[in-house]
């Protein structure tokens, strides 16, 4: 089987590479991304599960009307955190394998991943985060961002490694931070370049455009 430079197999229309999207949350960027592979045959990416670790996460069902496999893999009821978590990824990593999944796509996943699932699918595992990495790391990226008094702020598609938000940066879009912005208003602004920038970033590692880090 041909694999091009960043290690995936060649694509075609009429076999694209297999993605899993990781959400949390709403899944706008999950829905973008799918729209996108939808209305682009030619892209040579098309998703085939969206997992969830929260029941309640609203992307579920947006998944579920685009016609895409959609899977809910909660946190098992156990007390300790550490067997927790490795309960949960090894639940998580049957599904992906389950599904014949190559590329791993996490958007507005809110778990930090352990080696098992790095270890497992990097480089091939993918994230964006609502910053200008490496400034603004972690969960409260817009807050940060606005405490800071920052002029400038954007989004950034990286490959995760084991740390937070610390892989290598694939590609970034800037966006500026209004004097009378708040959270919620940054996030949108944001948000309308991350559902650009990631179905692009994703468009050029299936072909090769993208430079290589290796």
């Amino acid at each position: 089987m041909a694999h091009n430079r960043s290690g995936l197999r060649r694509a075609d229309t009429s076999s694209p590479i297999r993605c899993a999207i990781l959400i949390s949350g709403s899944g706008s960027g999950m829905e973008a991304m799918i729209l996108h592979q939808q209305a682009n045959p030619a892209c040579g990416h098309s998703t085939v599960v969206v997992v969830s670790d929260r029941p309640d996460a609203k992307g579920l069902e947006r998944a579920r009307s685009l016609g895409i496999e959609s899977v809910c893999v909660a946190l098992p009821p156990l007390t300790d955190p550490s067997e927790r978590r490795a309960q949960h990824e090894a639940m998580v990593m049957e599904v992906l394998e389950t599904s014949g999944v190559e590329l791993v796509l996490l958007s507005g996943y809110m778990r930090l991943l352990t080696p098992l699932l790095v270890d497992r699918w990097a480089p091939h595992l993918l994230n964006i985060h609502p910053s200008l990495l490496p400034a603004f790391p972690g969960a409260h990226a817009h807050r940060d961002a606005l405490a800071a008094k920052a002029t400038v702020s954007g989004c950034t598609v990286h490959r995760v490694d084991e740390g937070m938000d610390t892989g290598s940066i694939l590609s970034q879009r800037r966006v500026p931070v209004f004097p009378d912005d708040d959270e919620e208003s940054l996030a949108e602004r944001i948000k309308i370049e991350e559902h650009r920038l990631y179905p692009s970033v994703v468009d050029r590692l299936v072909h090769q455009t993208l430079p290589q880090d290796d």
